[in-house]
């Protein structure tokens, strides 16, 4: 089993070769400039790696990127042995990356607390304290009432 400092250099080997090779190296319309490498993780073996990519566009672009790196799997695997020179190529796995998703659900999540802190905000401006203003007991307070 490898060390986790050479998972990690594989991995950041695959991501730069796959990136380079879809910008470079394939012609299918597919994939062209829409695809983004995001993260790649290496299993301790070394035998399986996993691609995580976005796709910028609609659900239908997302498909079509998908298809194409299925269909490019081959070459980017390829290019990849070349480039690690290691004695087994991992085998790679395309997955896409759920992170834009999560900050746009992030983002909403974020708006809605802005707009109720605002709606709160704006029914205490006119509001006065139950009490006084400080509810706590004083020393010189204690002196007053013991007289």
């Amino acid at each position: 089993m490898a060390d986790n400092a050479r998972a990690k250099k594989l991995a950041d080997l695959i991501r730069e070769v796959v990136a380079e090779k879809l910008q470079r190296g394939i012609k299918d319309p597919r994939l062209g400039t829409h695809v983004t490498i995001t993260d790649t993780r290496v299993t301790g073996d070394l035998r399986e790696a996993t691609v995580f990519y976005t796709v910028y566009g609609d659900d239908e672009a997302r498909a079509s990127a998908a298809a194409g790196l299925q269909s490019a799997k081959g070459v980017l695997r390829s290019a990849v042995g070349a480039a690690a020179g290691t004695k087994f190529t991992p085998t790679l796995t395309f997955v896409a990356d759920a992170l834009p998703e999560n900050a746009r659900n992030i983002e909403d999540l974020l708006d809605q607390a802005r707009a109720s802190d605002a709606r709160v905000r704006e029914v205490s401006s006119g509001a006065a304290y139950a009490g006084e203003a400080d509810p706590y007991r004083k020393p010189e307070d204690e002196d007053e009432a013991s007289e």
